[in-house]
């Protein structure tokens, strides 16, 4: 009875072992094509974000591509503007070297407008060639000089008379006018300066206004530094009751600056040409009235051809008369001494034959 309990017990025991291990089997079966399952959605994805990965590489490889060639344009720019500036700067080197040699220059130049005499020789240089470059050359002449003996640097010629010009460079006491600050020598160096034009004034006046010898009832005095002009007519100040442009006034001195003195010969060039075209105009009305007279003459030629060829034409028509009347006359005569066989021919046909 016990042994019977106990195959039974083992019986059924099997048959528990068997059944679960058919589960478990099924159990190993249905995780084993899960994992599979998640293997391969593992490895689509893993080939998948690789491709992404790959292609992210390939973008981020060709960008530093490009931004590399990028860096080397912008450094080999960087290079050429390098270059440029360094060379920009071997110029500016120049430059400066050749400013300093002009600094030097017009330093050297001032030292020697210090001496009154080449002051004035290199005002007189600046009024010639405003002159050349304005006034055609037989209406002005340099240096020129007077019966009395007095040379002025330059004259012009007009249809009125002479304009004497003569060149003044009051600059000693002007430098030391405009370099002070203190106001008691700036006001007593301004005083001389003015003193200094008065005298350059009344020279001119009493040297070059000679109306005995041709020349008008003024003259112009050049300063050929504007900043003088300024201070001297433009800047004017009352000394002693009179200013100084009222006292070149009275003088009949004009003072010009470079620009003024240009304006001025603008307009006596204009008034040369005038008279030149007036002189022209002239020359044409005479060559008219020549030729008036010419044609008059060959006029009265014409009208006595006319006179020979009319009395030529009265000739040809008498003689044209006599010869038809003659020729009349032979042909009255002929009719009656040739032969009846031949009445149409005509006298002058018998003479010929």
């Amino acid at each position: 009875m016990m042994q019977q309990q106990v195959e039974s017990l083992r019986t059924e025991f099997q048959r528990s072992l068997s059944s679960n291990s058919e589960l478990l089997s099924q159990s190993l079966r249905d995780t084993t094509s899960l994992v599979q399952q998640q293997l391969v959605q593992v490895t689509s994805q893993l080939s998948s974000t690789t491709q992404n990965v790959n292609q992210q590489l390939s973008s981020i490889a060709t960008q530093m591509q490009s931004q590399t060639g990028n860096i080397g344009s912008r450094l080999d720019n960087a290079a050429k503007v390098i270059s440029d500036v360094q060379k920009n700067l071997g110029e500016l080197g120049k430059v400066a070297l050749e400013m300093k040699e002009v600094g030097q220059n017009v330093t050297q130049l001032s030292d020697l407008l210090r001496a009154p005499k080449f002051r004035g020789g290199f005002g007189e240089m600046l009024l010639e060639d405003m002159l050349k470059q304005i006034l055609p050359a037989q209406h002005y002449e340099a240096q020129y000089r007077f019966r009395n003996g007095q040379q002025v640097d330059a004259v012009i010629f007009t249809a009125g008379g002479i304009v004497p010009i003569d060149s003044k460079f009051p600059l000693e006491n002007f430098q030391k006018f405009t370099r002070t600050e203190i106001d008691s020598e700036k006001k007593s160096f301004r005083k001389a300066f003015i003193n200094d034009v008065k005298k350059h004034i009344d020279a001119i006046k009493s040297k070059y206004i000679l109306p005995d010898e041709g020349t008008l009832n003024f003259a112009l005095m050049y300063i050929p530094a504007e900043n003088v002009y300024y201070e001297t007519i433009i800047k004017e100040e009352i000394i002693d009751g009179e200013g100084l442009m009222m006292y070149a006034a009275k003088s009949h001195v004009i003072p010009v600056s470079p620009n003024s003195l240009y304006a001025y010969l603008q307009v006596i060039a204009l008034g040369l040409k005038g008279l030149q075209v007036e002189k022209t105009a002239k020359q044409i009305l005479d060559n008219i009235h020549r030729l008036g007279g010419e044609f008059s003459k060959v006029r009265e030629v014409f009208d006595v051809l006319g006179s020979h060829l009319d009395n030529a034409r009265k000739k040809y028509d008498e003689t044209d008369k006599k010869i038809r009347s003659v020729e009349e006359r032979l042909n009255g005569l002929t009719s009656f001494a040739l032969p009846s066989a031949e009445p149409e021919k005509s006298a002058i046909g018998i003479l010929k034959s």
